[in-house]
């Protein structure tokens, strides 16, 4: 599991998340995601554009982080995840908890109407 992050505007970031987002990859990335969302007010975009496989301690850490970052005034949003990955996210119904969009603009145009 791979993390990135770019800036797409003033207090709004894309966290890029790549591979399989199993017990090893959440734990690969949990500690460098739970700083970028969990200890700052932020509006995040979370790309699952690349995520090939989401298994439950993945979903539990993006619950957590949500929750964490809401407790702050920001939010999160995730984007663009493959069918399969989207189908897991509705069915254990996350998406009820934090917001799906199709892709990565979206996301952002919501989460900065939201930040304004």
């Amino acid at each position: 599991m791979e993390l990135r992050t770019e800036q797409l505007a003033e207090g709004i970031e894309k966290i890029s998340l790549i591979g399989r987002l199993d017990s090893a990859g959440t734990q690969e990335i949990d500690i460098r995601f739970s700083a970028l969302v969990a200890t700052r007010k932020l509006f995040a975009v979370v790309d699952m554009s690349e995520v090939s496989f989401l298994a439950s301690i993945g979903i539990r850490a993006l619950i957590t982080n949500a929750r964490a970052q809401k407790q702050r005034g920001g939010e999160m949003a995730l984007a663009g995840p493959p069918p399969l990955v989207a189908d897991v996210l509705k069915v254990a119904g996350v998406d009820t908890i934090i917001p799906l969009y199709p892709d990565v603009d979206t996301a952002f145009s919501a989460l900065k109407a939201g930040a304004e």
